[in-house]
């Protein structure tokens, strides 16, 4: 029994099985695929203009840009030199290098967001001191003591603003030589003239300086720019999981002998060992052996099957209790796993092309304050002949119609939202997630671990006696079978005690048997124990001579499920319901819940393909699901949502992570979505009039810098309260 045991415990779940480092699986890229690093990216332009100047370059087939993980993904029909594709970005106004594959790592971002918060930090102190300085001045100071403090905040803000506008001030210098706009370019030039006027005032000893504005402008401008970070900040590339989940070597035979080799040295043909516990490395056909595998990789059903001669294995799945010989049809990039892993990146990059409100607004916003300040900045010129009396309402105008407020009106309501649907059980992890989530309007479900809890519990054993419980937890400890596994904590649960069994042995692929009694007792599939094999999950238990006696399992339901249904359809969303699970169940699961759309027996690549039909048409998708199979679709569709129990790739694919047991908060958020998006609007609505009210005031030489500076600190927390109203 010992080694029957030990033999057992090598099984493993997905979950538990050591996952290999990315730039082992990755093995190198190949020349006519290249990825480029774009660290400065941030909006849809960028995107579209990236993609336009690397389709222009010769030999490219396609490219392709993901703004989560700010980087582009290059196919050529030809041999491209990645130097040539860098320096045509560069010409373009574009920051990029060469991505090696094999250096990936999240510590970049990390690094980015402390720098942000570090300059935040910087400009917020400098402010204070600044506006300390600045009361005296407008107290009455003057003379000799005004100037000094003129002197005193030049000597804090000309550093400060140095280096925590260091990022607009970047990147609209590399806008400006690549002869284009961007929302950094008003930004930029409303700091600089804010900082040369108030130097031109304090050298001439005027009343007047407004270094403070220069400073409030920066703080704001870099508060909203955080928030927007950080709701950036925990999305990651669920290809990249789904690549680590690759089995980086295996064991060749080769005239009998084992060899330990790279998956990319395996060419079709060749044999692998499998040993139980082990995940396949390749797509292959099984020629010797038998055992069960865990195949919830492609199916999301936690429900083993037999493995025997014959029979085809796809790479990721688990082989749970035998050795398998498997001959290779497929390895490395030909295998279905790394298949799924291009579709997820595919349906990633077309997701993180969504124009959000903000990115529309600003389209139309840069152009327009350029013209409206040169135009005020000329007009009182040529009126007053005085460049001092121009600059300072040039620079009113800029301040004052900085998009502060229209920077916030995003930032501040994602983060109001994603506070409360966090005390609700629900982390948002993409920045666009909940105008998308609002857009909503046909909701796909898979079943096995997102409405129901994922785990086989038994249903039956209050008809089953005592004595037969007693010897199918014997039976049942010496196998790490799931059904098995579950069998065993549910009868341990109720105080049973095993009986004393002898030879306890498993059959891989079958079950385990001993002998009680003089007696051959075993427990397995229902054809070994010469049972007849019906509908429902089950194990039997037969004693030589008596009927064979089945264990029943169900997977127990999801809290809030049926709750969760009724409110997303009295919310006008149509629900639909794709298992890869036998088709009766499917059918008894959908109608308890009052689903009628539904589909058993569904592949990973269906599922995605049934999105982006929904899609096609018209229809705006959120997809719920846990496992590595909903891992294309939940990339695919409009929004998505997976359980925190899900695997890693599913997590990371998703927009919004369930983190309690209850899927009911999924039709909460969207009502919060809708709700959010509501704010939204309404925090560009009072952005515009604000600019109605204030712009012809500064355009009419009402507004001093500081003045403006105010107003647009005024517009700014105006939307960031109208934000926390969500709370």
């Amino acid at each position: 029994m010992d080694g029957t045991l030990e033999r057992g415990g090598l099984a493993a779940c997905p979950a538990c099985v050591a996952l290999p480092n990315v730039g082992d699986v990755a093995g190198g890229a190949a020349e006519k695929e290249l990825l480029i690093s774009l660290p400065e990216i941030h909006c849809a332009a960028c995107i579209s203009g990236v993609e336009r100047v690397l389709a222009a370059q010769p030999g490219v087939a396609s490219a392709r840009v993901n703004l989560t993980l700010k980087r582009a993904t290059v196919e050529a029909e030809e041999a491209v030199q990645p130097g040539a594709l860098v320096a045509a970005l560069g010409a373009a106004g574009f920051k990029a290098q060469e991505l090696d594959a094999g250096l990936l790592s999240s510590t970049e971002a990390d690094r980015a967001g402390r720098d942000l918060l570090m300059r935040l930090a910087v400009a917020g102190f400098a402010m204070m001191n600044v506006m300390l300085l600045s009361v005296a001045v407008w107290s009455g100071a003057d003379g000799a003591t005004r100037d000094l403090f003129h002197w005193i905040s030049a000597a804090i803000a000309f550093p400060a603003v140095g280096f925590a506008a260091r990022p607009f001030f970047a990147s609209a210098s590399v806008a400006l030589k690549a002869g284009r706009l961007n929302m950094d370019v008003p930004i930029t030039l409303a700091i600089l003239l804010a900082l040369g006027t108030s130097l031109y005032e304090t050298i001439h000893s005027g009343a007047h300086a407004y270094f403070d504005a220069a400073l409030s402008l920066t703080f704001f401008l870099l508060a909203g720019r955080y928030l927007d970070y950080r709701t950036r900040a925990v999305a990651r590339s669920a290809a990249e999981e789904l690549a680590a989940l690759e089995v980086p070597r295996a064991l060749r035979l080769v005239d009998g002998a084992e060899e330990t080799v790279a998956v990319g040295e395996l060419a079709v043909g060749d044999t692998v060992l499998v040993r139980p516990g082990g995940r396949m490395p390749v797509d292959g056909v099984i020629v010797e052996g038998a055992s069960e595998l865990d195949r919830a990789l492609l199916t999301g059903e936690t429900r083993p099957v037999v493995a025997v001669v014959g029979q085809q294995v796809c790479a990721g799945e688990v082989n749970l209790t035998g050795p398998l010989t498997v001959r290779v049809t497929a390895a490395g990039k030909d295998s279905s796993l790394h298949r799924m892993a291009d579709l997820v990146a595919v349906a990633e990059s077309a997701k993180n092309k969504y124009t959000s409100l903000a990115d529309r607004a600003a389209a139309l916003y840069a152009p327009g304050v350029h013209i409206l300040s040169a135009l005020a900045g000329i007009g009182w010129y040529l009126g007053t002949m005085d460049a001092r009396v121009a600059l300072n309402i040039a620079a009113a105008v800029l301040i004052i119609t900085c998009p502060c407020a229209l920077g916030l009106a995003v930032p501040a309501v994602v983060t109001a939202a994603s506070g409360k649907l966090f005390r609700k059980g629900l982390l948002i992890k993409d920045g666009t997630a909940l105008e998308r989530l609002a857009e909503v309007t046909h909701v796909i479900f898979d079943k096995t671990g997102t409405l129901t809890m994922g785990t086989p519990e038994p249903v039956n054993l209050c008809d089953i006696s005592e004595r037969e419980k007693r010897l199918a937890l014997s039976l049942a400890m010496g196998s790490a079978h799931p059904l098995a596994v579950a069998l065993t904590g549910a009868l341990r649960s109720e105080g049973v005690l095993p009986l004393p069994v002898e030879g306890l042995r498993e059959v891989p692929g079958y079950g385990t048997e001993a002998r009680c009694e003089g007696r051959v007792v075993r427990l397995g599939r229902a054809e070994w124990v010469g049972a007849e094999a019906g509908d429902e999950t089950s194990t039997w238990l037969s004693v030589a001579g008596e009927a064979p006696v089945a264990f029943t399992f169900a997977d127990a339901l999801r809290p809030g499920a049926a709750e969760a249904v009724a409110a997303l359809k009295a919310a006008g969303c149509e629900a639909e319901l794709l298992s890869g699970d036998a088709p009766s169940a499917v059918a008894r699961f959908a109608a308890a819940l009052g689903i009628d759309s539904y589909q058993a027996c569904v592949l990973p690549a269906e599922k995605a393909a049934r999105v982006e039909a929904l899609q096609a048409g018209g229809a705006k998708v959120l997809m719920v699901g846990d496992g590595l199979n909903d891992t294309a679709a939940l990339a695919a569709a409009h929004a998505s949502v997976s359980p925190a129990t899900a695997l890693d790739a599913a997590r990371v694919a998703s927009d919004i992570v369930l983190l309690g047991e209850s899927v009911a908060p999924v039709a909460e958020a969207v009502t919060m979505a809708r709700k959010a998006v509501k704010r939204i609007r309404e925090n560009f609505q009072i952005a515009t009039a604000y600019n109605v009210i204030a712009v012809p005031l500064a355009v009419a030489g009402m507004a001093t810098p500081l003045v403006a500076a105010l107003a647009m600190s005024a517009s700014s927390i105006t939307v960031s309260l109208n934000a926390l109203r969500l709370r």
